[in-house]
């Protein structure tokens, strides 16, 4: 993982290997994310390689334990009676 010892003021960029080693989803959720404005937005550093601010990424991470949310189960849910 990235180092996060940074100078104040200072952006730590992570690159995609990095991104995917925290966030355990596949690229095209995380690209569907940010368009959605669900997941932090990459920066575009040249034509071929983009990254992500690492204090963006652990905010999002934070913000979604935080939620309370619970991940549906797939398939056929069975009606109570």
């Amino acid at each position: 993982m990235a180092d996060t010892h940074q100078a104040p003021g200072r952006k730590v960029l992570i690159n995609r290997k990095t991104l995917l080693g925290i966030i355990p989803l596949s690229d095209r959720a995380i690209f569907d994310m940010e368009k959605r404005g669900e997941f932090p937005r990459r920066i575009v550093l040249t034509s071929r390689n983009v990254a992500w601010d690492l204090e963006e990424v652990e905010n999002w991470i934070r913000s979604r334990r935080q939620s309370g949310a619970r991940a549906l189960r797939p398939g056929p849910t069975v009606a109570s009676r």
